[in-house]
């Protein structure tokens, strides 16, 4: 069994780059690298329990086991010393990162309040997309019932496509909501 997304970007995507940019080489079309889940949590200074409660909702979120990372510096006036534990992070590649865009997509991002599309100008110059999410409750796997506050994480997309537009155009053709 594969990833959706993965049948659609091989069987319509693709061609579709392909024609769009003139590409002939099938490996020069831009193709997604990985997905990176990173979770703050500013709180974990004064309650380290909570860093491990965060990274927990998180490897259920990605069907990956989260990352704790670890202050580099210490900062005084945040009472923040290095080598405490201050967030989670997980990286995607392969099928499980098809499978958990597919879900962003198509079940996560629909149930946002009020939701209009994902900006379009959160590219970094170089063809990668990062989607801030306000709370982390829109996905599925998380029980509300179980959270005791809800949290935001950043959403990174690693794309070969080298510039905005080729990496706008790749996301578009995946099935990204941009908004206006």
């Amino acid at each position: 069994m594969s990833a959706r997304l993965l049948d659609r970007y091989k069987k319509e995507v693709i061609p579709t780059l392909k024609k769009e940019f003139g590409i002939e080489n099938p490996m020069a079309v831009p193709k997604i690298e990985k997905v990176i889940l990173n979770m703050g949590i500013g709180e974990a200074i004064s309650n380290a329990k909570l860093v491990d409660a965060a990274a927990e909702e998180l490897t259920k979120i990605a069907g990956q086991r989260a990352v704790v990372t670890k202050a580099k510096k210490s900062i005084a006036s945040f009472k923040l010393r290095a080598g405490m534990p201050i967030g989670c992070r997980v990286t995607l590649r392969g099928e499980r990162m098809y499978e958990f865009l597919d879900r962003l997509l198509n079940v996560a991002l629909p149930r946002v309040r009020d939701f209009r599309g994902v900006p379009t100008r959160s590219f970094d110059g170089r063809g990668n997309y990062t989607l801030g999410v306000k709370d982390h409750l829109i996905f599925l796997e998380i029980d509300p019932a179980k959270i005791d506050k809800s949290r935001g994480l950043n959403v990174t997309i690693v794309t070969t496509a080298g510039s905005d537009d080729r990496a706008r155009v790749l996301l578009r053709e995946l099935g990204m909501p941009f908004g206006r």
